[in-house]
């Protein structure tokens, strides 16, 4: 008994000492250890880049349960890894490569072996394999980096993915992705449009005479409502399915360049949607602005170069959320800054772009967007980036063209920006009443802004686009000032862009409605009753707005005055307003008469640049005219004139 007696308290302890010490300690290890068996590499992103790129640094985000707890290791001849960035969340690791000028294209596997197992790898090797991706550096195109970008010697074409064409019905509803195909919906549903349906168009694209064209974004949109017009992207590196495939679309850029146009992605760098996978694991707290907590922006879009704004009003432009379901992302965050200049050149590199459209684009944080401009046209010196700062203030759109001399110091490298203010004058001064103070006299003093701009003729000059009334609805329906509009944007110094639909007088409300400026392209859905390329069901008059765009365009291929030359405009008389486009072999001369009776123009006052027998033939009609002592326009009308005078001009 008594040896009994003697052993039982050691007994006892030994079940305490297992009860509150050993099973714990044991606990936590098969802890640790069922955490490292559902370690995985959910993705990595970039999923592949390129050797021969400008830039030899590459920074790769690595999303994965429990991904930090590993550490990466490479073998692969001009490829090493330069640093690791572990954040506070441990499904993300970042790593920064370093890539040498001799490394090949090639794969290789990047190895996550656990980290705290290191130490241990030579004398105990790990219980499980560790986790390997395999990444591939590519061969870059031929003369990729020398790609030359949409010029004045484009046009370009913006459309709506969802309601231009449906090519391919059998994606239009997905598993998986939140909201269905609603047709009936004209304001917020998901028509069906996709990139197949944009490629089936392309000769139509190709024959009406643009050059270049703007699909809205097509990247992955899975947002429960309003997912249609793609500028909530829940992924930046997949292509919505329901528009096609990432392989998709390159073929759709491939096949654009086959027959002459070029394609412009539409990039946001402001904000994502609220579905984007980032918001179910946010790599950090400061990932998004004001750390993911929403406070609305108050647009104050001068407070970029307004000398008198307050420090709180120009953080909430660029830090402010645009819309509850738009979360703003936080690029003085360094890791997501690269990440979104990483994808950018991804796809430009990928998909074989011609250019980039950069919506929202004062939103975003200004030392950003200076070393995102910067860095994609250093890999790409002759690209065109245009960006979207809807403003009627030249002030505030030429601070953001690159060769600006701002006086706060802010240098950009943004190529182009959108001409909001001309835009807005144009469609103003062609319905108001002529005089001192207005209507065409107001176009003309227009142009005195293009003293603010580093390079005028790099601007992008448009009639309309998916987020303001039709042309044709916001000059009354009047046909006549339709065509000056449009001849004028296809004459006038700068890039031109037109709005699908506008060939065929689509119309509008003229105050905002989204669903209503967005309506679909006639024929590009079986059963339609109305087809806009084959010509069934148009009326006369949008017939003839098809084939005077066509004619003009076409014409306009080939006309270097036009695309590079000079720009000499003569005030406005009498409701009319003369301009000339020129070089040193040729002379455009443009007329508009907004009056409803003919006018007759003495042309000795165009003499410094219209010799006294200069005869013309109009563009459009092929009549001549003699432009010797005299000039009589028809009423309400257009002319282009190319000049004959034999003469050069200097």
């Amino acid at each position: 008994m008594a040896k009994k007696l003697i052993g039982a308290p050691l007994i006892i302890f030994s079940f305490l000492f297992t009860v509150f010490f050993a099973f714990p300690v044991l606990a936590i290890q098969a802890s640790q250890e069922a955490e490292q068996n559902d370690a995985r590499i959910e993705r990595i992103e970039p999923a592949f880049w390129w050797v021969g790129m400008k830039s030899n640094q590459l920074q790769l985000m690595v999303h994965g349960n429990n991904i930090a707890d590993f550490m990466p290791v490479l073998t692969y001849p001009g490829v090493r890894i330069q640093s690791l960035k572990r954040v506070s969340n441990r499904n993300y690791l970042f790593i920064n490569l370093s890539i040498a000028r001799h490394a090949k294209a090639g794969k290789f596997d990047i190895h996550f072996k656990p980290a705290n197992l290191q130490k241990l790898q030579n004398s105990q090797p790990a219980q499980k394999p560790p986790l390997k991706y395999a990444y591939e550096l590519r061969e870059r195109e031929k003369d990729s980096a020398r790609r030359i970008g949409f010029n004045a010697s484009d046009v370009i074409l913006n459309l709506m993915p969802d309601r231009f064409s449906n090519g391919d019905p059998a994606n239009d509803n997905l598993p998986g992705f939140l909201e269905k195909t609603n047709r009936t919906d004209i304001d917020a549903g998901r028509h069906g449009g996709d990139i197949q349906g944009i490629s089936q168009h392309l000769d139509y694209f190709a024959s009406m005479g643009y050059t270049m064209l703007w699909p809205t974004p097509l990247t992955e949109s899975n947002q429960l409502k309003y997912s249609y017009h793609g500028y909530a992207a829940t992924d930046t590196y997949k292509i919505d399915a329901r528009f096609g495939s990432n392989e998709d679309y390159r073929r759709m850029v491939a096949a654009a360049k086959r027959v002459g146009i070029g394609v412009i992605q539409d990039v946001v760098l402001n904000h994502i949607g609220s579905n984007h996978w980032w918001m179910r694991d946010f790599p950090m707290k400061d990932w998004l602005s004001f750390d993911g907590e929403f406070i609305p922006t108050y647009h104050a879009r001068t407070t970029a170069n307004d000398p008198y704004a307050s420090a709180i009003d120009r953080k909430n432009f660029t830090a402010g959320w645009f819309e509850l379901d738009m979360p703003d992302m936080n690029q003085r965050n360094a890791l997501l800054a690269t990440y979104q200049i990483q994808n950018t050149i991804w796809w430009i590199e990928y998909a074989g772009l011609a250019g980039v459209r950069a919506d929202t684009y004062g939103y975003s944080d200004p030392a950003f967007l200076a070393a995102w401009s910067g860095r994609v046209m250093a890999e790409y010196p002759h690209l065109n980036i245009v960006g979207e700062e809807w403003s009627l203030n030249p002030v505030t759109v030429s601070y953001w063209q690159r060769g600006k001399k701002n006086v706060n110091g802010y240098v950009s490298y943004l190529p182009s920006v959108m001409d909001f203010p001309l835009n807005d004058n144009l469609r103003k001064s062609l319905v108001a009443e002529d005089s001192m103070h207005s209507g065409l006299n107001d176009l003309y003093e227009g142009l005195t802004s293009d003293t603010l701009y580093p390079d005028p003729m790099n601007l992008v000059l448009f009639e309309g686009n998916h987020d303001m009334s039709r042309i044709f609805s916001a000059l009354n329906e009047d046909f006549e000032l339709y065509k000056m509009a449009m001849a004028y944007v296809l004459t006038m110094r700068g890039i031109p862009q037109i709005y699908y639909g506008s060939e065929i007088l689509m119309t509008s409300p003229k105050t905002r409605d989204d669903g209503k400026f967005r309506q679909d392209f006639p024929g590009g859905w079986a059963g339609d009753k109305v087809n806009a390329v084959d010509g069934i069901g148009l009326s006369s008059q949008q017939k003839e707005a098809q084939i005077f765009l066509k004619r003009l365009m076409n014409w306009r291929k080939s006309q270097v005055a036009i695309h590079h030359g000079k720009l000499l405009h003569f005030a406005p008389e009498q409701g009319t307003y003369v301009y000339f486009r020129y070089d040193a072999k040729h002379k455009i001369m443009v007329v508009l008469n907004k009056n409803k009776s003919a006018k007759t123009l003495a042309t000795n006052r165009f003499q410094e640049i219209l010799p006294r027998q200069a005869s013309a033939i109009d563009v459009i009609t092929g009549n001549s005219f003699d432009l010797s002592t005299a000039l009589t326009i028809p009423p309400r009308s257009v002319l282009i004139l190319d000049v004959t005078d034999g003469v050069d001009v200097k």
